[in-house]
């Protein structure tokens, strides 16, 4: 048994069908078969149920994929930690983020402190960050959803009012604080559904009672001030959106009824490598916010 077999195994796990493992993996398809074959005689046991060149991962498959994928995890890891100590000085942290307001205000002032660190950021839905983490595909998460697999910590940064903007010349504009109920014949400016913030104001609405009518979604939260300067409708803004792109013309309004809040919390694995930048980075993140709290 060697690693090709492992790694023949593992794609051919993924894809379930012969032909496009290959593919993947740019052997020929009879060589990918021999291989699996001969992991399986070493084995003494059946790893697929086969239907044509379909393969269907049985009970016996599916309990050494798990290992196999701890093994190539601690492998990858293992091969992260020589090059991180190879290339001391020179580390790369790589983040992922549902919530990017939040870190054009954290890279400047880390990066004065250490400045050959790089950061490679990715764009992820909700629903695959936690996933990344459990892979090793990035160090670091930044994240409105506390995850739910047991090896990731989830440390909340910051309780984050959402506030209602609405134009200057609208019949709110002069009060501080509404309840929410009290817009719920206004045409909202929001996201777009499928994402997260968007379901989370989608709520708020129906705790207040009222669906919302949309009268524009967008893909940007930054955005959404902007268009209600242009008297689109009122939308919900979040305090650090606020606090970043602040606009004239636009007046910011405090929900009491229902609260409307969202916790922002930094997520990693507790089993997967993470260099010391990134430790340095996850510390410095979490200090940062003890004192932001306070601002917003």
């Amino acid at each position: 048994m060697d690693l090709l077999q492992l790694r023949y195994f593992r794609t051919a796990a993924k894809r379930q069908h012969l032909t496009q493992a290959a593919r993947e993996l740019r052997v020929a398809q009879p060589s990918l078969s021999r291989s699996i074959a001969r992991l399986e005689q070493e084995l003494g046991v059946s790893l697929f149920d086969r239907e044509g060149r379909g393969l269907r991962l049985n009970e016996s498959g599916r309990a050494f994929l798990r290992r196999v994928e701890k093994l190539f995890a601690e492998l990858e890891d293992g091969i992260r930690e020589a090059q991180d100590l190879a290339r001391a000085g020179q580390a790369v942290i790589r983040l992922a983020v549902s919530v990017p307001r939040i870190l054009p205000d954290l890279l400047a002032p880390f990066r004065a402190l250490h400045p050959d660190v790089r950061f490679r950021q990715s764009m992820l839905p909700t629903s695959r960050l936690e996933q990344a983490l459990t892979l090793g595909e990035v160090d670091l998460v930044f994240s409105t959803v506390p995850p739910k697999a047991p090896d990731i910590v989830w440390t909340p940064l910051l309780e984050e009012p959402i506030y209602l903007v609405v134009p200057a010349s609208h019949r709110l504009a002069d009060r501080q604080a509404v309840r929410l109920v009290e817009a719920a014949d206004e045409g909202f400016v929001s996201l777009h559904e499928g994402y997260g913030f968007r379901q989370l104001t989608d709520d708020f609405c129906r705790q207040a009672g009222f669906e919302p009518n949309i009268a524009f979604e967008g893909d940007q939260l930054d955005v959404m001030a902007a268009l209600v300067t242009q008297g689109l409708g009122v939308a919900f803004v979040p305090a650090l959106t606020w606090r970043q792109t602040r606009q004239s013309g636009v007046r910011r309004l405090r929900i009491v009824d229902p609260d409307c809040k969202r916790t922002i919390g930094l997520a990693w694995s507790k089993t997967r490598y993470r260099s010391r930048a990134a430790e340095s980075f996850g510390q410095f993140v979490i200090d940062y916010f003890a004192q932001m709290q306070t601002d917003l």
